[in-house]
């Protein structure tokens, strides 16, 4: 059975290139475009992972690993933050938060993401 992985993303060429990759790699990737939408979608379908932006509308990726930490079954769900800046100060608070890892927009490639993936939940 495939590990699901939920993107929680806004952007629609970053949603492409990741579930196209992910998809590729044998994993199940479900879609949300807001922080409301993604913290809905977790407590449905329980994932293995989340890829989590911080920048979306109505709700960002710090308010949702927020509600995931108050949350005894969603604070388990690995939690990998896609960043627009990378600045440090954004990392530090995702760390602080629970992220296991970050990927910066500006610079990441598709195979970079299956590695962090793989290191998180494996195949």
């Amino acid at each position: 059975m495939a590990k699901k992985i939920l993107l929680v993303e806004d952007e629609e060429i970053i949603i492409s290139l990741l579930q196209r990759k992910l998809t590729q790699e044998g994993y199940e990737v479900l879609l949300a475009r807001d922080g409301e939408e993604g913290l809905k979608a977790m407590r449905e379908v329980k994932p293995n992972l989340v890829l989590l932006d911080i920048i979306m509308p109505k709700m960002g990726g710090f308010e949702v690993m927020e509600e995931m930490i108050k949350d005894k079954e969603l604070k388990e769900i690995p939690v990998i933050i896609i960043s627009n800046s990378g600045q440090p100060v954004e990392l530090d608070q995702a760390q602080k938060l629970g992220a296991k890892d970050w990927l910066i927009k500006t610079e990441f490639d598709p195979q970079e993401v299956v590695n962090k993936v793989v290191k998180q939940i494996g195949r």
